[in-house]
């Protein structure tokens, strides 16, 4: 994956105007095609990305401060480069705004025109203790089981892998079990790790999966698969998708869910959920390591 942008220069100016031609944009169909799966069965779902150095001037000149939420749509054709959106809302901090709902729109309509596709855009205030409580700032906890023990029996020593191995999931006693009924599972694991594809950089999720299937879910292989990521190169939201991908074609789940949290890198941290039908698309949040 080839990717050229202000992401991958080693110095950079940071602009201390309204700047959005700063804003740079990455083709979805980069980490897609690496897939290598149906294009339309990883457009249902939402990336969140949060910001928490959001800061620009009213008409006195004084600083305003907020948390900003960006819900870009898996089906815009473009996500935007993270360095460049940083660049971005720094190029604000100084630009005076009437009003919250002016720097909201202004964000809004820059980003949507970078990715090609609708961004909506929240603000919150750091005191609103019941409004972030609604938007689900708050410290949240993932739903269903943690599966980082699933492993702590067995004397197999987990080997570090170059590239993600779906075929880590195949569970040879499982396939005879097979049963007209399907079942739901939940679960999560925090040991999600990943490498940024432009500056190599470690980047640290917890994820977490909930999918109805016929086949029995051995949560012991599903680790084993996370842990394949260690030393992959991938966008967020490629890493989601390749995860929702191959437990797509190994389950052939009725429903599936897979949605991470990765932590905050410059101020910014980015969520992706892919989801198998849009009714299944959860609420945003945020963990403790946010």
């Amino acid at each position: 994956m080839s990717i050229h942008g202000i992401l991958g220069e080693q110095t950079t100016d940071y602009p201390t105007e309204y700047s959005p031609e700063t804003l740079y944009p990455i083709a979805r169909s980069m980490g897609r095609d690496v897939i290598g799966w149906q294009d339309d069965k990883l457009t249902v779902g939402v990336d969140w990305w949060q910001a928490f150095e959001m800061s620009w001037l009213n008409t006195q000149g004084i600083s305003q401060v907020a948390i900003a939420r960006f819900a870009i749509p898996a089906s815009s054709p473009f996500i935007v480069e993270s360095k460049s959106l940083k660049l971005y809302l720094n190029s604000i901090n100084f630009t005076e705004f009437a009003s919250w709902a002016e720097v909201q729109t202004l964000i809004a309509k820059d980003l949507s025109a970078c990715i090609q596709a609708d961004v909506i855009v929240e603000l919150f205030g750091l005191d609103d203790e019941q409004g972030n409580k609604q938007s689900g700032l708050l410290i949240a906890q993932p739903e269903g089981v943690c599966i980082d023990e699933a492993l702590a029996n067995s004397s197999e020593k987990v080997a570090l892998c170059e590239h993600p191995d779906a075929s880590l999931l195949n569970d040879h006693e499982a396939e005879s079990m097979i049963s007209d009924s399907t079942q739901p599972y939940t679960f999560y694991s925090n040991l999600l790790r990943s490498n940024c594809p432009v500056t190599n950089q470690p980047d640290w999720g917890t994820l977490a999966v909930s999918i109805t299937t016929d086949k029995p879910v051995n949560t012991a292989n599903v680790l084993r698969y996370i842990l394949s990521f260690r030393q992959h190169n991938g966008f967020h939201e490629q890493c989601v998708e390749q995860i929702f991908a191959d437990l797509s074609r190994y389950y052939k789940p009725s429903a599936l869910m897979v949605r991470a949290w990765y932590t905050r890198r410059g101020g910014i941290d980015i969520n992706p959920c892919r989801v198998s039908d849009i009714t299944l698309l959860p609420q945003p949040s945020r963990l403790i390591r946010q």
